[in-house]
C-alpha cells in the first residue's frame, strides 16, 4: 500500500471532490447521444442499423478504453491522465458539430467514448488518497458521478431546443475542456507518483501492470460487474421499451418509471461503499445477489393464463406481476445493484493495491461491455421467444452463475486459510496472501 504520511483530510476531500465532479461531467458527455442522436439520425437520414451502431460506439469504446487508461494511470499518475483524457474527449465532442458524413461521425463517436473511460482513471487516482478502511466509502461517493447521465437527460434537451444540437455539443465540449484545465490546476499529484519520483524509480511497465489479469479471481470480479453495472446500463435503456410493449404505457410514462429504476442505481452507490467498509464487500455482494435473484425470479415470470378442469366446468385464472409490483421490484433491484457496484470496487484495492488501474480497468471494461451486449441480446431473445420477460430470465441466469461461483471460490479460499473450520462461513475481505508491489528498476 502506498504511504499516506503527510496526506491531510483537506487533501483527501480535494482529491475526492475534484474527481467526482470531473467524472460527473465526463459521464454527462458520454451519454450525450441519448439526446442529440435522434437529431443526427434525422439530419443524415440514417437507417435503424446505422443509427444503432452510431449510438453504441461510445459505449463500446468507453468500455474498451478503461483497460489502457487504467494502466497509464498507474504508470504516469491520475492527475495527468485524467486531464489528457478529458481534453481529448472535448476535441471529439466539438468535432461532432463540424462534420456531416456518417463515417466521420463514427470517428468522433469513438473519441466521445473516451469519456466513459474516465471511471477507472478516477478510481485509481481517488483510491490512493485513502486507507483501505475508507476506500469503499470514498469510491462509492466518486461513483455517484453516474448522475451525469441524469444531467444530460434533463439539461441537454433544453440546450438542443434553445441552440440546436450542434451548439449543444460545442457547449458540452467547452465545459469538459474547462473541467480538464481546472482539474490539472487544482488537483495534487498522486501520492504514489510523488513517492516514485522521490525514490528515483521508473514507472512500472505495462507487462507488470497486466500480470494480475492472469488470475481467475480478477475475471470473477469482472463477472460480478458485468451484472451490477452492465445490467444496470442495459435495463436503463431497455425498460422504457418493455413498459410500452408489456404494459401498454405511453412513452412519457414509461420513461418516468424507468427513471425510478435508474436513480437508486446511481445515488446509493455511496451507501454501498460505506456498507462495504463497515461489514465487508463480500457481505454486500451476497446481499446484492440474493435480493437480485428474488426480484429477477418474480420479474421473469411471464403473464400466464391457466385453465383447470373443474368438477362442473373449466376454471380459468391469470397469474402475472401487476404494474405497481413490477415498478417496486425494479426500484429494489436498482438499489441493490448500486450497492453491488460499490462492493466490487471495494475488493480491488484490498486484493490488488498496487494494480488498481489495470485490474480495475479490466473489471470496468467487462462491465461496460455488458451495457453494450445485453441490450442487443434482449432484442434477440424477444425475437426468438416472443416473451417480454425473457430478458429478466437471462439476467437471473447470470446472477445465479455469479452467486454460485462467488460462494464456491470463497469457501475454497477459506478452507485453505482455515482447514480446521471448513464448515464456517467467512465474510471477511482480507486477502489470503498480501499482494507484493510490482518490481521496478531504479
Amino acid at each position: 500500500m502506498h504511504d499516506l504520511t503527510g496526506v491531510s483530510k483537506g487533501d483527501q476531500c480535494r482529491a475526492l471532490g475534484l474527481s467526482t465532479f470531473s467524472f460527473t461531467v465526463c459521464f454527462a458527455v458520454w451519454t450525450i447521444f441519448s439526446i442529440i442522436g435522434v437529431k443526427i439520425k434525422q439530419d443524415l437520414g440514417l437507417s435503424e442499423t446505422e443509427f444503432g451502431i452510431l449510438v453504441a460506439t461510445p459505449v463500446l469504446t468507453g468500455s474498451v478504453s478503461r483497460i489502457f487508461l487504467g494502466v497509464w494511470t498507474e504508470q504516469y499518475g491520475g492527475r495527468l491522465v485524467f486531464t489528457l483524457q478529458m481534453l481529448a474527449t472535448a476535441v471529439a465532442c466539438w468535432l461532432l458539430s463540424e462534420v456531416r458524413s456518417y463515417e466521420v461521425f463514427l470517428i468522433a463517436a469513438l473519441g466521445v467514448g473516451l469519456a466513459g473511460g474516465s471511471f477507472i482513471v478516477g478510481v485509481a487516482y481517488t483510491s490512493q488518497w485513502f486507507d483501505k478502511d475508507r476506500q469503499g466509502t470514498a469510491l462509492g461517493i466518486f461513483g455517484v458521478g453516474n448522475v451525469g447521465a441524469a444531467v444530460t437527460n434533463f439539461g441537454a434537451p433544453f440546450l438542443v431546443v434553445a441552440f440546436g444540437w450542434e451548439q449543444a455539443a460545442q457547449i458540452y465540449a467547452v465545459v469538459l475542456a474547462l473541467t480538464a484545465v481546472a482539474f490539472y490546476l487544482l488537483a495534487r499529484p498522486d501520492p504514489s507518483e510523488v513517492a516514485r519520483k522521490r525514490e528515483g524509480r521508473k514507472p512500472v511497465s505495462a507487462g507488470e501492470q497486466l500480470a494480475p489479469l492472469r488470475n481467475i479471481q480478477v475475471w470473477r470480479f469482472a463477472t460480478y460487474y458485468f451484472f451490477v453495472f452492465g445490467g444496470f446500463v442495459a435495463l436503463a435503456s431497455y425498460l422504457p421499451r418493455f413498459y410500452v410493449g408489456a404494459y401498454g404505457l405511453e412513452l412519457a410514462t414509461a420513461g418516468m418509471l424507468a427513471a425510478a429504476y435508474s436513480m437508486p442505481g446511481s445515488v446509493f452507490r455511496a451507501l454501498g461503499g460505506w456498507m462495504s467498509d463497515k461489514w465487508g464487500a463480500r457481505a454486500v455482494m451476497y446481499a446484492t445477489f440474493i435480493v437480485s435473484l428474488i426480484c429477477l425470479f418474480i420479474m421473469s415470470y411471464p403473464r400466464t393464463e391457466y385453465i383447470v378442469q373443474g368438477i362442473d366446468a373449466p376454471i380459468r385464472f391469470t397469474f402475472g406481476v401487476d404494474l405497481t409490483s413490477f415498478v417496486i421490484l425494479t426500484v429494489l433491484l436498482g438499489f441493490v445493484m448500486s450497492l453491488g457496484k460499490a462492493a466490487v470496487y471495494k475488493h480491488i484495492p484490498v486484493y490488488y493495491p498496487h494494480h488498481v488501474g489495470s485490474v480495475g480497468g479490466l473489471v470496468g471494461m467487462i462491465g461496460g461491455l455488458g451495457g453494450f451486449v445485453l441490450p442487443i441480446t434482449f432484442g434477440i431473445l424477444n425475437d426468438w421467444f416472443g416473451v417480454w420477460t425473457s430478458s429478466f430470465m437471462l439476467l437471473f441466469a447470470i446472477v445465479a452463475v455469479s452467486t454460485v461461483w462467488m460462494h464456491v471460490a470463497i469457501r475454497l479460499m477459506e478452507r485453505r486459510r482455515h482447514p480446521g473450520l471448513a464448515d464456517e462461513r467467512y465474510l471477511s475481505d482480507v486477502p489470503e496472501t498480501p499482494q507484493a508491489p510490482p518490481a521496478t528498476t531504479r
